[in-house]
């Protein structure tokens, strides 16, 4: 795990200097984001599958309560159980009831960022369980003891090279002249590790991407197929997730489904969609005896009667971290919590209160995340909403600063003397780079940045010089 010790600011030095965590994260921008592009233009149809989401998703959240009891009975009738949690610990606790009553000692996980959130591996870990994570990606940051830098791939912080240490450092069972040179080899080693654990797991745990009310369906989607097996081969299946996940019926979901991959990996579909709807049945070959959903809260009611309700829209597809400039340069284990990037500066400081307060300022503000989230998430304007709460807490001189500035903005006639004396010499200043660096506050700011030539003159100043000239000429 990162020090906790470490603030925002610390956490952003450290990215900013490690070549190796840069080196990884430059795939981003030719991978997911070009990846999603292509597969949105190859969808004539996007925007108005987007319109339908936002709509579904809105009727959902403002019926609520009627969608949990729905899906509550649902899942009853199928012959599973529907455990509420309010907190992380209430749902660690539920879930640990069921493992001590089934005498589990070996624990499947497939991905889940609920089960991130409230910490589950570890509390099992510490609970004397064998907890193994069998997505590729969440099994990788397990072995190093590392949050997820990524809410879709885990690992994205991580070269080859870093994968290759790691594998020959913990699989020291397995031949030493092995070849560990390709994804190919690094899934193929890993197949060999986890498939012991898949075929001897007592409880497997999985998440959830939606929920389906109307049948007390859980669905998630996964291109390795370890959730599969996480939840089928063992006896007993938990899903532990969210109650925002809920979705009316098949129908709506589809419409979801249809978005979700295109958005997060650029597919049309991911490998696996997988529906499951209580223990097996009589007659059935496969599947857990136990169906167990977990649905945990945590602060999600508070925001469904907040400036924050449409966060509550999210579907973790992930496209807002993928094309932030902020998150492409830091990775998500900067941000310090498990929900990195504009999400997680909207969500982080609900869930995780003070340790997240620096979050909705790791924005430029430039509105990418807005335009390609596909459920139309404010996500700018609600990290204004943080801001304006936390500005009191950001200390004395950005609270001079802040002052000073609001004092000449009210003041049109001081504010434009301010403009015509320091923009001069503000731009002589950025031609002579070294000088810049001495303005209060620009050498940090500048060390990995590299600022354009300021203007001489503001922008008000040279439009009244236009539309004086255009009046003139009118005049003529």
């Amino acid at each position: 795990m990162k020090n906790e010790s470490e603030d925002f600011r610390e956490r952003v030095h450290h990215a900013l200097e490690d070549q190796n965590l840069q080196q990884a994260l430059s795939v981003i921008p030719t991978g997911f984001v070009t990846k999603r592009s292509n597969a949105k233009a190859a969808l004539p149809d996007f925007q108005q599958l987007s319109d339908r989401a936002v709509e579904i998703k809105n009727h959902t959240l403002a019926n609520l309560d009627h969608y949990l009891e729905k899906f509550e009975t649902a899942v009853k009738a199928s012959g599973g159980q529907v455990h509420f949690a309010e907190k992380p610990n209430d749902a660690l606790e539920i879930i640990d009831e069921i493992c001590k009553a089934n005498n589990a000692k070996l624990i499947a996980k497939g991905k889940s960022m609920v089960g991130e959130e409230i910490d589950l591996t570890h509390f099992l870990e510490r609970e004397g369980y064998e907890a193994v994570e069998t997505d590729l990606g969440e099994y990788l940051i397990q072995l190093r003891n590392e949050m997820p830098s990524h809410i879709i791939a885990p690992a994205v912080h991580l070269t080859r090279e870093d994968i290759r240490k790691d594998f020959y450092k913990a699989h020291t069972n397995l031949s030493k002249e092995r070849d560990l040179d390709t994804p190919e080899d690094f899934v193929r080693e890993a197949r060999q590790i986890l498939r012991e654990k898949f075929l001897n797991a007592d409880v497997g745990i999985t998440g959830a991407n939606f929920l389906i009310a109307e049948t007390g369906t859980s669905i998630i989607v996964t291109n390795e197929g370890n959730g599969d097996l996480s939840q089928n081969l063992p006896k007993t299946h938990i899903v532990i997730t969210s109650l925002e996940k809920l979705v009316p019926n098949f129908e709506d979901t589809t419409v979801l489904l249809r978005l979700l991959a295109r958005s997060a990996t650029g597919q049309p579909i991911t490998t696996y969609t997988t529906f499951s709807t209580g223990p097996k049945r009589a007659g059935d070959n496969h599947g857990p005896e136990q169906f167990h959903v977990v649905i945990l809260d945590n602060g999600r009611t508070e925001l469904l009667g907040s400036k924050f309700k449409e966060m509550l829209r999210c579907i973790r597809c992930g496209a807002c971290l993928n094309h932030c400039p902020v998150y492409q340069n830091l990775g998500g284990h900067a941000y310090g919590t498990v929900y990195p990037g504009p999400m997680g500066a909207v969500l982080s400081p609900q869930f995780f209160g003070a340790h997240a307060k620096e979050l909705p300022f790791a924005s430029s503000f430039c509105g990418r995340c807005n335009e390609v989230c596909p459920m139309q998430i404010p996500l700018t304007k609600m990290m204004r909403h943080w801001r304006e709460r936390g500005a009191h807490d950001q200390g004395a001189v950005s609270n001079i600063i802040m002052k000073l500035w609001a004092g000449l903005a009210k003041r049109p006639r001081l504010y434009n003397f301010a403009l015509r004396v320091s923009l001069p010499i503000a731009s002589w200043a950025g031609r002579q780079n070294a000088l810049m660096r001495y303005a209060p506050g620009a050498k940090s700011w500048l060390k990995h940045r590299t600022l354009p030539r300021l203007a001489t003159r503001s922008f008000q100043s040279e439009w009244r010089e236009k539309m004086s000239k255009n009046k003139n000429e009118q005049q003529q």
